[in-house]
């Protein structure tokens, strides 16, 4: 696979042409993080504006005590980083690649001039972006209030909105990627085995199912926090 078809297989970039594509080649490299290692750390940030081409990564942060609260988990196609006057707020943040993973960077100035120059790929960056920020504040509301079940359950539903598929055969959506107990935990920031309590409720009311660091949730339940929070129904 050359790197122009592997461009345009990332999300963002798919609605630009073949000549738009060996352009925006110019302007990225493409650094592989093994599982497990940072991309960044509040000491070690970098200004520039980051792609995740494959693989998926963690953004969290870290009290006083040492406790993890993850902010976010991106898979292919979402952005973070900070490039001039563009920020995803990210700079403060430990970064770490929780499979392989391609990353690409771009050159500030020379992307800064193909934003100009090519309003059709920005308009596509800030919707990814707007999307992204739009999400962070709805979880960011949601873990400041209610109850535990109800934390996890808003987290749940923003993973599988994002990174789930249908469960043959039944009326359940499944998360698509390996989520443990403790990293539900790192979302919602409690304890490991009050969240292992808490899932098992919500297994027992039939409102999710759980596997081996797999989770499903019921479509409409998943429906009904859709409509809440947008107005509209899945």
């Amino acid at each position: 696979m050359d790197r122009i078809e592997y461009l345009s297989q990332f999300n963002l970039m798919r609605s630009l042409s073949r000549e738009d594509l060996i352009e925006m080649d110019k302007l990225t490299s493409i650094t592989t993080y093994p599982k497990h290692t940072y991309i960044q750390t509040p000491d070690t940030f970098v200004d520039g504006l980051y792609f995740v081409k494959r693989g998926t990564v963690r953004l969290y942060q870290l009290n006083e005590q040492g406790k993890q609260f993850t902010l976010d988990i991106l898979s292919e196609g979402n952005i973070f980083g900070e490039m001039g006057d563009i920020s995803l707020g990210t700079r403060s943040l430990l970064i770490e690649a929780i499979e392989d993973c391609d990353i690409c960077v771009m050159d500030r100035e020379r992307f800064e001039s193909y934003l100009i120059q090519h309003p059709r790929f920005m308009m596509n960056m800030i919707k990814a972006m707007s999307q992204r920020l739009s999400q962070l504040s709805s979880l960011a509301q949601h873990l400041a209030l209610g109850r535990l079940h109800d934390k996890i359950i808003h987290v749940l539903a923003e993973l599988s909105g994002r990174y789930g598929v249908q469960d043959e055969g039944n009326d359940y959506r499944r998360i698509d990627m390996l989520l443990s107990q403790q990293e539900v935990a790192h979302f919602v920031g409690a304890s490991r085995e009050a969240v292992s309590v808490a899932l098992k409720e919500l297994v027992e009311a039939d409102m999710i199912r759980t596997g081996f660091r797999t989770v499903s949730i019921r479509y409409d339940i998943l429906a009904a926090i859709q409509q809440k929070a947008t107005g509209y129904s899945l």
